[in-house]
């Protein structure tokens, strides 16, 4: 349900709408700025360390728009992880990245994944993307009763 969602605020809905279910805007990223190069300031601490259901949440992710009967490209499946690890309370972070100007000219020039601990749970790929930003629920990094809460009041 959350990727079908996830497809239709995308496609339909101007990010300004809906922005703000992504979380707040993270520093910008100080590592190479690739996607198999995550962020040299997400050390991954016994806390925000993937979890197997974490990864496990990923896997599902993918099968799931593999098997719907419509196209799902990398943001909403992005967007899906991500509202469900807030919802556990987990603090995953969801990024947005721009081919390099001389690689640009395909409908693959923009690419999202999720990262949790420094590491990509879904969207991982090889091609050079240069992050443009990051999004997380800052509160929800320290509490799973916060994300509870949250998903309650909408």
């Amino acid at each position: 349900m959350l990727l079908v969602a996830a497809r239709l605020l995308v496609g339909w809905v101007r990010f300004g709408r809906w922005r703000a279910l992504l979380g707040t805007i993270l520093p910008a990223m100080t590592s190479a700025g690739t996607a198999m190069a995550p962020p040299e300031t997400a050390m991954a601490t016994a806390e925000t360390a993937p979890t197997w259901l974490d990864v496990h949440m990923g896997r599902v992710v993918e099968r799931a728009a593999e098997r719907l009967p419509f196209h799902f490209k990398c943001l909403p499946r992005a967007m899906a992880l991500h509202w469900m690890l807030v919802r556990r309370g987990r603090p995953g972070a969801i990024a947005f990245a721009v081919l390099p100007e001389a690689r640009r000219g395909t409908v693959d020039d923009l690419h999202a994944w999720v990262e949790l601990g420094g590491r990509i749970l879904i969207g991982e790929t090889e091609r050079p993307y240069h992050p443009l930003a990051r999004f997380a629920h800052g509160p929800l990094h320290h509490s799973p009763a916060a994300a509870r809460n949250i998903n309650h009041t909408r």
